[in-house]
């Protein structure tokens, strides 16, 4: 099952570069100096490269090998304009207006992707997540096939076998009410996410009714996504709608919904909404003694992903290595 250890060796095989658009963070300085201290995934701090290296030097952190780049002196920022004006022609984006926006590091490190620079980004310790996804949507933008971005959350504990117990949860952080279709997105993309870290995706749409048992539009949508998810993904595990505990529990399973293969096992668990997503995971996150690792943005064209404000640079060392590990 998942461990970090895991992730840092398919790095060490093709190592990555990350771009940190909050470069002067003493947390982001922190987690780059633990990731300059190895070889498979290389930091590049956006930034004024003088407050950068104070910012390090008053924290105690040696950043000395990380790659900075100054948005006001990037020697590329020319063919940046042209590219920015080229994606957001339809809004009529000037030159001048796109060095405006280009000043910002959030859009200028996405376009650090976009312009095949780095492989990844990680930001939003100073600012919301709406900061981070905003221009990732309008430069990168959802691949094909997709039609929004959706996020999912990893959580791990240890079990008493010895390995780590590892289960996925979405949409906990981007999609409010997600409809009957965006679901069945939600659900295919959390099933890959949920493969790269050693889960083999069992797939319960939760609701407050097993099977048939409560009766609502809440219970519908969830009944007719799980039936559309079936038929969208054949070759995966999917039962719904359950209510958790016929989830994950095989007594209840076998009271409730004898006859699935997924109810009793699951381990990959679509909300109907954010409100029940966001507490969900913050109930096996604090009650449960789980790691939670995210939000993991998912359905973009590159990997970026947002940091929770109150994030330590613990946190933000693993996010940098889970982001850069999708790339």
């Amino acid at each position: 099952m998942f461990g970090f250890g895991q992730l840092i060796e398919v790095l060490k095989k093709s190592p990555k570069k990350i771009v940190f658009t909050e470069g002067s963070d003493p947390r982001i300085l922190e987690a780059s100096s633990r990731l300059l201290a190895s070889n498979f995934l290389h930091p590049i701090l956006v930034g004024d490269p003088d407050e950068i290296e104070k910012a390090a030097e008053e924290s105690g952190f040696n950043i000395r090998g990380a790659e900075i780049v100054d948005p006001k002196k990037f020697d590329r920022m020319d063919e940046m304009v042209d590219l920015f004006c080229e994606l957001r022609k339809s809004k009529g984006v000037t030159p001048e207006q796109a060095r405006g926006i280009l000043s910002q590091a959030n859009y200028f490190g996405t376009m650090l992707v976009k312009m095949g620079i780095a492989d990844a980004l990680l930001g939003g310790a100073t600012y919301s997540t709406a900061d981070t996804v905003r221009p990732a949507l309008q430069l990168i933008k959802t691949k094909p096939g997709n039609s929004i971005v959706s996020s999912c959350f990893i959580l791990v504990r240890p079990s008493a076998t010895g390995e780590n117990e590892v289960l996925a949860m979405s949409d906990c952080a981007i999609n409010i009410h997600p409809t009957e279709d965006e679901l069945v997105e939600i659900a295919g993309e959390s099933a890959a996410c949920a493969r790269i870290f050693g889960v083999d995706p069992k797939v319960a749409f939760l609701s407050y009714s097993t099977l048939g048992s409560g009766k609502g539009e809440d219970v519908d949508k969830m009944r007719n996504a799980a039936h559309k998810a079936r038929e969208k993904y054949p070759d995966l595990p999917i039962e719904g709608e359950l209510q958790f505990d016929a989830a994950v529990s095989p007594r209840v399973a076998r009271t409730k919904c004898p006859d699935s293969s997924v109810a009793g096992h699951a381990n990959t668990f679509i909300f109907p909404d954010i409100n029940a997503g966001n507490i969900g995971y913050k109930i096996a996150q604090r009650l449960g003694n789980f790691e939670a690792y995210g939000p993991i943005l998912l359905g973009l064209n590159a990997p970026i992903n947002d940091l929770s404000r109150g994030c330590n640079a613990s946190e933000v060392y693993s996010m940098a290595i889970i982001t850069a590990a999708l790339a």
